[in-house]
């Protein structure tokens, strides 16, 4: 801050030296109208001319008679010698006068004369400054930019963890490690070089790290992988080396690097391999975490959710001894991790987490996380004390289809084929065997859909069997069934549907060998290469015959369950008007409606959520104040709103 101030100063003098300067060397007396000498001479004669005085060997001023129009002073530059023109002046009755320049100070003179060489000593001062802190960032350049925490510094603990319970525990025995080596190594157990964290986006691996450097009293550096490339050869190396220097001298420590793939990536990938900078860079990682010296006392872990693009040399015992790995949470692990995130949310009674944990299978935990901060806004935009479950069911729409677009105009008869083709989907779901319920369905533009048809599986599933595969497409296909039933012509409505259940379809036969043609054989290697230009050198792994019969079993397979969906609304024609009749009127109905539906019985319809009205606070007190009797007791009979 001084340095800027001390610079700044010194400009400011400079430009006031040089604006003074300027200043002294101008004359204040007025500038007169520039005439040429020869004009001068014939305003002389033509008695136009008052006064003239003479300054220095040609500089002639001069004043014009009071009636002249075009002017009150002139200037003009003579001959050298006055004497030609004297006789003329004399004649018109004209004295001149004579004025001497006046001689400039020494303070001036010197200024004048040392200033451009005290300018440009100053600006090559400048210069040099400059080049030499440049020089100080260069020889800094390839210093390591991790960040150092102590443990006061990080405020997240183990116990803000949840939902992840067989990784948190691989961590806390590391922790223990640290802080207790000797309860291992009596039993002639070594600390572990690396703990590698692999799992979906958003499932919790950087928020573990973070708890550890909470829990650890030890030293703990964080960087992420893409600090280490730079443009520049060898800067990625020499960082490592900085990181691992600076971490050994701090010993027993924690290195933490996120997103290691930035920089670990497979040797030789991609078009022509090489030996780039991020090369350089990963060769130096593995020599800094098992070479000749080692790296005692020094615990690296790192994040990752490509571990399929990693060197195989960086994934050995030795380096990275322990993979751990952080699914995205059960249902147990969602309502664990709601209540961590539930913690500082005030909510209403009618809130049950574990419907809220079971509506949302496949969220991670910062699904989670964004669903209550969701819930919390919705609910703080009606004016309410508490966050409610319609709040939650809201904030669930939100997050999964998107946010709804009420202010779309849609005409009558695209809403008509939006409704049926949702309606076949939930009939289609509910009739054929294998298919999850139904939760909701709603005609409601939601992102980029028109309309949704949303299904909730009762517990939690890991293995996908053929039949219920096959049940899934029949699903994906019920909306375009409908639309062909009814109105015996085809939209472009099901793109989305037909694009998923080609895919499930291919998968089934090149992947999980559901084709009884094909077998029990995998047909999907080199199919999808994570590296550019590997496919250029890898054959195709099946011949021309077997890829026109993968491509026959695919459409086999969707024909089957096309047929089987349009079987099922064929079947229910009348549940299926009267189901798209109820979304026309509604918008949205939920498993209770379609249950009633399926089964003959009257839509009875609740006030939506959508079109819930918020209630001013001055209604809510009255409200409370109502159920209060004169005594000041109040009557537990009657509601109060939170």
């Amino acid at each position: 801050m001084k340095s800027n101030f001390r610079t700044i100063f010194l400009w400011v003098a400079v430009i006031a030296l040089v604006v003074w300067v300027a200043g002294s060397t101008n004359v204040s007396s007025e500038k007169g109208k520039q005439i040429a000498f020869s004009e001068f001479i014939r305003l002389v004669k033509t008695e136009k001319v008052e006064s003239v005085t003479f300054r220095g060997e040609n500089e002639i001023k001069g004043k014009f008679v009071p009636d002249y129009k075009e002017g009150t002073s002139f200037e003009t530059l003579g001959p050298t010698r006055a004497e030609t023109y004297l006789a003329i002046l004399e004649e018109k009755g004209i004295t001149p006068n004579y004025e001497k320049e006046p001689e400039p100070g020494f303070l001036q003179t010197a200024l004048v004369s040392w200033l451009p060489i005290l300018a440009i000593l100053f600006i090559f001062f400048l210069f040099m400054r400059q080049l030499q802190a440049g020089s100080n960032k260069a020889m800094s350049f390839g210093q390591s930019k991790a960040k150092q925490f102590s443990e006061n510094e990080s405020k997240i603990k183990f116990t803000d963890v949840a939902g992840c319970d067989e990784a948190k525990e691989e961590l806390v025995e590391t922790v223990d490690f640290l802080k207790n080596p000797k309860k291992f190594t009596r039993l002639g157990g070594k600390m572990p070089r690396g703990v590698l964290l692999v799992g979906p986006p958003g499932t919790g691996k950087t928020l573990l790290a973070k708890a550890v450097a909470g829990e650890a009293a030890v030293p703990f550096f964080s960087i992420s992988g893409s600090d280490f490339v730079e443009m520049f050869v060898g800067v990625g190396a020499s960082r490592v080396r900085s990181l691992f220097e600076g971490a050994k001298k701090s010993s027993p420590c924690v290195i933490f690097i996120d997103e290691i793939d930035a920089v670990g990536r497979h040797r030789g990938a991609g078009v022509g391999g090489g030996h780039d900078e991020r090369e350089q860079t990963l060769n130096q990682l593995l020599v800094e975490m098992d070479g000749f010296e080692g790296s005692e006392g020094v615990i690296v872990i790192a994040a990752t959710n490509r571990v399929d693009v990693l060197d195989p040399a960086l994934l050995r015992p030795g380096r990275f001894d322990r993979r751990v790995h952080v699914p995205k949470p059960d249902l147990k692990g969602r309502l664990e991790i709601l209540k961590v995130h539930t913690t500082k949310v005030p909510m209403s009674s009618s809130v049950d987490l574990s419907i809220v944990a079971r509506s949302t299978p496949g969220f991670s935990g910062a699904d989670l996380a964004n669903l209550v901060n969701e819930a919390a806004i919705l609910a703080a935009r009606r004016e309410l004390d508490f966050v409610e479950s319609v709040d939650f069911e809201e904030a669930k729409d939100k997050v999964i289809m998107g946010s709804a677009r009420k202010s779309m105009v849609i005409s009558d008869e695209e809403k008509k084929h939006t409704a049926y083709h949702e309606a076949g989907h939930a009939i289609v779901a509910y009739v054929v065997p294998n298919n999850d319920p139904v939760h909701k369905v709603t005609i409601i533009p939601r992102g980029p859909a028109l309309g949704v048809t949303m299904t909730l599986p009762i517990e939690d599933r890991f293995t996908l069997t053929r039949d219920r595969a096959e049940s899934m497409i029949a699903y994906m296909m019920g909306g375009r069934v409908a639309e062909e039933l009814i109105f015996g012509h085809l939209t472009t409505g099901a793109s989305n549907d037909i694009e998923r259940a080609t895919d499930l379809a291919r998968k089934m036969v090149t992947e999980w060998g559901m084709s009884e043609k094909l077998g029990p054989l995998n047909f999907s290697k080199g199919q999808e290469n994570v590296f550019l230009g590997r496919e250029m050198t890898q054959h195709s792994q099946f011949s021309a015959e077997t890829s026109q019969l993968i491509d026959k079993e695919v459409r086999n397979i969707v024909e089957a369950a096309y047929k089987k969906a349009t079987e099922a609304l064929a079947s229910h024609k009348k549940e299926l008007v009267a189901m798209s009749e109820a979304l026309l009127e509604y918008e949205t109905i939920d498993a209770k409606d379609v249950k009633n539906i399926m089964e003959g019985k009257e839509v009875v319809k609740e006030l939506l959520v959508e079109t819930a009205q918020k209630k001013p606070k001055e209604e809510k007190k009255e409200e409370e104040k109502k159920t209060t009797d004169e005594s000041g007791v109040v009557d537990l009979s009657k509601p109060v709103k939170a």
